[in-house]
Parts: structure tokens; C-alpha cells; sequence
């Protein structure tokens, strides 16, 4: 992995799984996952990731993922980089041309995006939660071709 694709795959686990509530707290955060930058870097990093401050359930603004408005924070994270050792993935359903993903919490938003990114013909769009995606699939598509496609980001997968 690409190191910057690599930090921001951490930044936004760190942001799912923390309450941070400054640019130095972040900065630490990343430090503390092998990740020294500048501010000038991580602001640059936040602005791509269209990261916001949002009132955190008891008061403090934090850094809040886009499209996650009833995120669940993890009691007990675990470090970034052992998050991303997991794939985070639990289940996936079909009904007609719609699945869903059930993921671990804070996993969703990452999944989704490299889903999107991956440019899997099957796959027309997703919509993502805290530890749920949705994904439209193209009329007349198998869920077998659609796990098939899915096994090249996520390992083992199987229809549940």
C-alpha cells in the first residue's frame, strides 16, 4: 500500500474509533501508528477526507467522518494499523438487485469506498453507515459474481 494511501486508511480508523478534538491530538494519534507529517500535511489529508467537527455525546467537538452522523464509537479501540489487518467484514445478504454488508463498527466507510474505487462492473453505487452497507447491484447479476468481484478488497467473504 501507497504510504499515503496507507495514512489515510489509519486517519480514518483513528477518526471512527477516537474522540479527537484537535489537529495535535491527530497528529499524535498518527505518530503513535508510524505516522510523522506536518499540519500542513494532516490539514490537507482532513480536507480530502471532507472530515467535520461535530459534538461528540458529551459536549467536546471532535472529528467526525462525512455521511456518519450515528456513527457508534468503539469502548476499546484497538490500534489503526491492527484494524487494518482485519478486513472488518461479517455478513453480506441479497435481495433482487440490493445486498447489504454488515461490517464491524467504524469499518463501513472505508469498505464502501474502496467498493466505489474499485470499479466492480457489478456493482452500480453504494451507501454507507457506521457498520452497514448498502450496494445497488446491476439488474440480472448473480450475488455469486458479486462476492466474486468483492473477494479482490475483501477476503474471505460468503454469502450468509
Amino acid at each position: 500500500m501507497k504510504v499515503k494511501t496507507s495514512r489515510m486508511e489509519v486517519l480514518k480508523m483513528l477518526i471512527s474509533s477516537h474522540e479527537l478534538g484537535s489537529q495535535e491530538e491527530v497528529l499524535q494519534a498518527l505518530e503513535k501508528e508510524g505516522f510523522k507529517l506536518t499540519q500542513a500535511t494532516l490539514s490537507r489529508d482532513l480536507k480530502q477526507l471532507k472530515v467535520a467537527k461535530a459534538a461528540s455525546m458529551n459536549g467536546k467537538y471532535v472529528y467526525v467522518l462525512p455521511n456518519e452522523t450515528m456513527y457508534k464509537r468503539v469502548t476499546t479501540p484497538r490500534s489503526a494499523m491492527e484494524m487494518l489487518e482485519t478486513s472488518g467484514f461479517i455478513s453480506i445478504n441479497f435481495s433482487g438487485n440490493m445486498g447489504v454488508i454488515k461490517t464491524r463498527p467504524g469499518y463501513a466507510s472505508s469498505i464502501a469506498y474502496n467498493i466505489d474505487n474499485c470499479s466492480i462492473p457489478e456493482i452500480l453505487g453504494t451507501i454507507a453507515g457506521d457498520d452497514t452497507i448498502f450496494i445497488v447491484v446491476r439488474e440480472g447479476t448473480n450475488p455469486r459474481q458479486v462476492v466474486e468481484g468483492l473477494e479482490r478488497i475483501i477476503p474471505n467473504m460468503s454469502i450468509r
